[in-house]
């Protein structure tokens, strides 16, 4: 499965999710429901994946998290704030750099419409 098709199944989970809870829960909730419905759909994943840094040959376990990481090929970062900033984009490219990933969505639960809420950030695809 490449990666967009794997997008495509996620963004209609999100809508799925987003359409029976409605905006505005805690980051963890909706968190908790996209693996619930990737169990679902028979994917595998990875919830809150720590992610290594290495700085001059140097291993750094410095605390970075995934949300989740889906058929090791997308990066999912999961958000329910007023608004995307610059920084949330950053971090989730940084992710991808990081872990050699092509695809990452960044989708913010607390807006009206669910595909208001979804970006793509993509790493060399």
């Amino acid at each position: 499965m490449t990666e967009n098709e794997i997008s495509k199944i996620l963004v209609d989970i999100f809508l799925k999710i987003h359409t029976r809870l409605g905006p505005g829960l805690l980051e963890s909730v909706y968190e908790t429901a996209i693996c619930y419905e990737l169990n679902k759909a028979d994917l595998k994943y990875q919830r809150q994946q720590g992610i290594q840094v290495i700085y001059d040959n140097v291993k750094m376990d410095l605390g970075f998290r995934a949300d989740i990481i889906v058929e090791q090929k997308l990066i999912i970062e999961i958000k329910s704030v007023e608004s995307i900033t610059p920084v949330f984009l950053k971090t989730l490219l940084t992710y991808l750099r990081l872990t050699d990933t092509k695809l990452g969505l960044l989708v913010n639960f607390n807006v009206a419409l669910i595909k208001n809420g979804i970006t793509r950030v993509v790493n060399n695809l």
